[in-house]
């Protein structure tokens, strides 16, 4: 369907009195669709237009909440906007994002992008033959302690990442891997500036029904000899997300739900109290690194605002999106074998 409006430019300030206003929609409006919903009532320089969703109930709950448009017709939506944020299923990613980019409309899709790098490969080739903005929605790279992490890591040896959390009835379409792995395997990717080498990878279903992994594990080795574990979980009575990064110099810690990191840096000076008596020696110091609190989702969500009215680009390439899950694809191969009928058409 043709676009009624042209879409934005790139001109416009940035001040919230004078910045361009970004038209918006929000395709699903289930748990992660209601807080992109929320964030943008209230976000400067945004003009919510409305909602969709396949369930007509939902998102008429959601449009009157806010005081928005509901579409029943996906096209009518896309007529009316300049942007979307895509919280649909994940199979139905490639389909609505397609959909969008062809209505001449900007797309930041959570993630993961699709279920197959060569879906998400078709959405970025797409984006860029059409000049659009196509993001995926990699929250944890807003997370201020990560941004913070970024400026302290230099040539690790080992990465260990734990993501773990109670069982919920959310994200029942797909396992582990691509529900809560896909984070922590875009930041050690980001982390670790090497290609990858080899990897291993483990699994099983606990409650799942469809047979998709709750609790899974993978071993990434890359070419430089940097080591990763990555382990995350549906099924785990305490919530856990951390990060710890071993390198020459350091090791480094970070607890998520605290949002602090600690530095253990390594030193080797000796004191001798009294001459002739005794002495001590220092091995390492413990570091406390201040990180500014932020609301992650709605760092990423004015990002890609931004992004649209062209004064910003997405912290993540296309192609780092595509790598990304070509990467969890082999992972889910280790773990359930044949993997060749999953896909999104």
């Amino acid at each position: 369907m043709p676009r009624r409006n042209p879409p934005i430019s790139s001109r416009g300030a940035r001040t919230a009195d004078t910045m361009e206003i970004v038209r918006m929609g929000v395709v699903g409006t289930g748990h992660m669709g209601q807080y992109h919903a929320n964030i943008f009532a209230g976000l400067p320089g945004v003009q919510f237009i409305g909602v969709h969703d396949a369930d007509p109930n939902r998102a008429r709950e959601v449009s009157a909440r806010y005081g928005v448009q509901c579409f029943d017709d996906l096209d009518q939506l896309l007529a009316q906007v300049d942007a979307v944020t895509i919280a649909a299923p994940t199979n139905l990613h490639y389909q609505i994002a397609s959909a969008a980019l062809a209505a001449g409309v900007h797309v930041l899709v959570e993630k993961p992008m699709t279920r197959t790098a060569r879906y998400a490969g078709r959405l970025v080739e797409q984006a860029a033959a059409k000049g659009l903005i196509l993001q995926t929605g990699h929250v944890e790279r807003f997370n201020g302690a990560i941004r913070q992490i970024g400026n302290i890591v230099s040539a690790p040896h080992l990465a260990e990442a734990r993501r773990l959390a109670p069982r919920t009835d959310r994200a029942q379409d797909t396992g582990v891997v691509l529900d809560l792995m896909v984070h922590d395997i875009d930041i050690v990717l980001g982390l670790i500036a090497s290609p990858l080498q080899s990897v291993y990878a483990v699994g099983s279903a606990v409650y799942s029904p469809s047979a998709h992994e709750d609790v899974a594990t993978a071993i990434l080795q890359f070419e430089n000899g940097c080591v990763a574990n990555i382990t995350a979980s549906r099924v785990t009575n305490e919530k856990i997300r951390t990060l710890a990064i071993s390198q020459r110099d350091a090791y480094i810690f970070l607890d998520y739900s605290r949002q602090e990191i600690d530095v253990y840096r390594r030193l080797s000076q000796d004191y001798a109290v009294r001459s002739g008596e005794l002495r001590y020696s220092v091995e390492s110091t413990v570091e406390r690194v201040f990180v500014h609190n932020v609301n992650p989702l709605q760092q990423e969500l004015m990002h890609f605002c931004d992004c649209v009215r062209g004064n910003a680009v997405p912290l993540v390439r296309g192609e780092d999106d595509v790598n990304t899950i070509a990467l969890t694809r082999r992972i889910l191969h280790c773990i359930h074998g044949d993997l060749a009928n999953d896909d999104e058409e």
